[in-house]
């Protein structure tokens, strides 16, 4: 079970990556909407997954390589702002949860509409 260290860690990290993607990143080849939904860091803080959802993208494959080319630039820009004693590699992975609720909710919606006829 993770420490409530851990948790701040990981909800720091998240409001750090999400600010500098959005802000600081400048790749005319990053299209859409990125947000991070969660960070997962290990307990050691040498590695961190960060999951993110992108919404209006053209490619999303080519959005998470962009992402993790920069990873460099991203991980020394949280060095600067986050004291750490060792700022975590960042592994960048597409969360798949928002278009798994999303297809979850389009089978309730028929089988409540099969159930109402």
């Amino acid at each position: 079970m993770p420490s409530n260290r851990m948790n701040k860690i990981d909800e720091e990290l998240k409001k750090e990556i999400s600010s500098i993607i959005s802000l600081e990143l400048k790749n005319p080849h990053l299209t859409g909407l990125i947000s991070v939904s969660k960070v997962k860091t290990t307990p050691d803080l040498r590695f961190a997954r960060v999951y993110v959802t992108m919404i209006n993208e053209k490619s999303k494959k080519e959005n998470l390589t962009i992402l993790k080319q920069s990873s460099g630039y991203i991980r020394s820009a949280i060095a600067k702002k986050i004291n750490l004693r060792y700022t975590p590699e960042l592994i960048f992975e597409f969360d798949e949860s928002l278009e798994y609720g999303s297809r979850i909710d389009e089978i309730l919606k028929d089988i409540t509409k099969d159930f109402n006829k």
